[in-house]
């Protein structure tokens, strides 16, 4: 939603800052995991990216670092350390063989002067000196290895292998760049590696980790242009890079949250007639890499802070732009998701700050209030005719169904609270969530029309319809959440959440 970058202020009614999202992090690249993410909000930088301007917000464990055709595989830890290692055992090699390879170390320094002289990207590797002595100890491991690739693809000019390697390291080093450094600029840094994965990927058309990691240096970029023509053909860029990376490995939660930071940043620059399409494929995104996997927070949280700003445009626009979806329902589709990234990540300061702003915009005492046509209760393949459309509610203990009378008990605004105690009836359709088994859409004949919903538990299947697909998504992924935090046992927290 917001880039911090920009400080866009999505304001809510409290005039608290909205929601912003969590990016994930460079593949291979060494980023302290669980470090980085505790930071406040205003840290929290997606420059529509989520907290990242990256402050990153948990980076959860990395994948490895892909390499084609059988290639040794390294992350960027792995190749640092392997880097270390070599150096030391060059020097005691060294040691013991002085004289006999003093003629090739002299050759091997005329060829180091050589590299660093006549190739811009090591002028500008060299000219990084690190904010700290761990950054500059850094950075001369960095300057060691791109020396390496360097020289790789001297002897072979279509080392693509080399050339990835030599992106990363250019990408990293970028990183190490002081904030107020100017000589070497960042962005400098960040074009040369983009030129590196653009050759890697024209020599290997299906290296997806080079496709997402340039994806990653061309979002760096476009936040340093704020909502300008270059950041937005730099965002179109990016989501384009990550969209053949999804292509290549289809697999990739990762990859898909950071498309859909990628376009959720775009849609804020945009002009307002192209935005509700784009925000709509963000969504998508943010679902999808959900879908791939139950757990991935920063995608729950993400998916959170695009609803909310898609109900803050919604309202402002003073007309609902989707005939389905009012501002009220897309900002309490926002707090789901929130509260549920809150209930698996408690710890973390940006969702707990998010959650104190939308947990409001719940139907308390209940994460989920809707209605579903479903059959008799003890009767799922009773005639169309028999089906009624029903007042369900969802929490962290299950799914209910409520009759009429109590219907009537349940809160009618999206943060009311009924004062009554609401009493499900022994005949009403109930599903405990120890029980569930697995939660799947389903389009069979056997059901009215509409848009199916299948929750098979341990007693058998529960089959409901909902109004239509979207609202299907919303109550597929409400119930689904609901499962995966009990499966990681944080139900109590989400108890906690709901009902204070």
């Amino acid at each position: 939603m917001a880039s911090p970058s920009d400080e866009s202020e999505l304001q809510n009614g409290g005039g608290e800052a909205a929601p912003e999202s969590v990016p994930e992090p460079k593949v291979g690249v060494n980023t302290e995991a669980e470090a980085k993410v505790d930071g406040d909000p205003e840290q929290t930088v997606i420059q529509s990216n989520d907290a990242d301007n990256t402050p990153s917000a948990e980076q959860s464990a990395k994948p490895e670092l892909q390499k084609d055709e059988g290639s040794q595989t390294f992350t960027m830890r792995e190749l640092l350390s392997e880097l270390k290692d070599g150096e030391g055992n060059s020097a005691a090699r060294e040691g013991e063989t002085h004289d006999a390879s003093h003629h090739y170390s002299s050759e091997s320094t005329q060829q180091q002067h050589h590299i660093d002289h006549n190739d811009p990207a090591m002028d500008l590797i060299n000219s990084v000196t690190g904010v700290d002595e761990e950054g500059r100890s850094r950075q001369r491991i960095l300057a060691f290895a791109a020396r390496r690739y360097a020289s790789a693809i001297e002897r072979n000019s279509e080392d693509y292998d080399a050339l990835y390697n030599w992106a990363l390291v250019l990408q990293e080093s970028a990183d190490n760049v002081g904030p107020d450094s100017s000589s070497p600029s960042k962005d400098a840094l960040l074009e040369e590696a983009c030129k590196k994965y653009d050759e890697a990927t024209r020599l290997c058309p299906t290296l997806h980790d080079a496709f997402y990691n340039w994806a990653i240096a061309i979002s760096d970029r476009a936040k340093m242009r704020g909502r300008t023509k270059e950041a937005e053909e730099l965002w179109k860029q990016a989501t384009r890079n990550y969209e053949k990376a999804v292509q290549l490995n289809w697999n990739s939660p990762q990859a898909l949250n950071n498309w859909g930071l990628a376009l959720q940043e775009l849609s804020a620059i945009v002009p307002v007639r192209e935005k509700q399409t784009i925000v709509r494929t963000a969504i998508s995104k943010f679902r999808a890499a959900i879908q791939l996997q139950f757990d991935f927070h920063r995608a729950i949280y993400n998916l959170g802070t695009v609803l909310y700003g898609l109900a803050e445009d919604t309202l402002r626009a003073g007309a609902i732009v989707d005939k389905e979806v009012s501002p009220n329902e897309l900002y309490s589709q926002s707090a789901i998701y929130i509260a549920a990234a809150h209930a698996l990540k408690p710890n973390y300061s940006v969702y707990r700050s998010a959650l104190r702003l939308v947990r409001s915009m719940l139907p308390l005492p209940y994460l989920k209030v809707g209605y579903l046509a479903a059959p008799p209760a003890g009767n799922p393949v009773a005639p169309h005719g028999d089906w009624k459309r029903t007042q369900f509610v969802l929490n962290h203990e299950g799914l209910q169904q409520l009759n009429k009378v109590e219907q009537k008990q349940t809160p009618q605004t999206l943060s009311g609270r009924s004062g009554d105690a609401v009493h499900i009836d022994k005949a009403a359709i109930k599903v405990d969530v120890p029980d569930i088994v697995s939660v799947s859409a389903c389009a069979d004949l056997t059901l009215p029309a509409g848009a199916g919903l299948c929750i098979d538990t341990i007693h058998g299947p529960v089959f409901l319809v909902a109004d239509s697909w979207e609202s299907l998504d919303g109550w597929f992924d409400a119930i689904r959440l609901v499962y995966t935090i009990f499966a990681r046992g944080k139900s109590d927290v989400l108890a906690g959440i709901i009902t204070g």
